[in-house]
């Protein structure tokens, strides 16, 4: 079992940007297009199939019920409903294997570390930041297009403790 939870997007916000078609970081809206690259949906954490998926391109503020300040960007969802990812799940296999950027922050918004994975050992990372003590949350990022994927945390002792 891994020692860390995989937070994607909340299905409320999914929920929100597919029924109303806006952003909502800034009320902006949406952009919708087959897929011209592999993603991940934020929600689901899978690849679209290029091609041949919908998806909704918007800006999301990845520091949203984490911190004060934001920080938006873009990010994309499938267009048609796929469920979220499972927090106690593991490392999503879909994006394993990518070239990924590993921002470990403290509380407000404090860039402790960055990591960089090419070798899909995304785990031993991933425990080596997350036992640092200034570290409480890691925002995973795709090292090519730079964005925002999903936020990792430690998972909850087993112990109560």
């Amino acid at each position: 079992m891994p020692t860390y939870r995989v937070i994607a997007l909340a299905q409320h916000v999914a929920d929100a940007v597919r029924a109303t078609r806006i952003s909502p970081f800034s009320s902006h809206p949406t952009y919708v297009e087959v897929a011209r690259g592999h993603g991940p949906c934020r929600l689901c954490l899978h690849s679209f199939a290029v091609g041949a998926e919908r998806r909704i391109l918007f800006t999301y503020d990845s520091f949203a019920d984490t911190e004060p300040l934001p920080l938006p960007g873009p990010v994309f969802i499938h267009e048609a409903a796929c469920q979220r990812y499972d927090e106690c799940a593991g490392f999503p296999p879909d994006i394993r294997g990518r070239a990924l950027t590993f921002n470990a922050y403290g509380r407000g918004r404090r860039l402790a570390a960055v990591e960089y994975v090419q070798d899909g050992d995304v785990d031993a990372v991933l425990d080596r930041l997350l036992t640092r003590s200034d570290v409480d949350y890691v925002h995973v990022c795709d090292t090519e297009a730079g964005c925002y994927d999903f936020r990792v945390e430690r998972a909850p002792s087993s112990s109560g403790v």
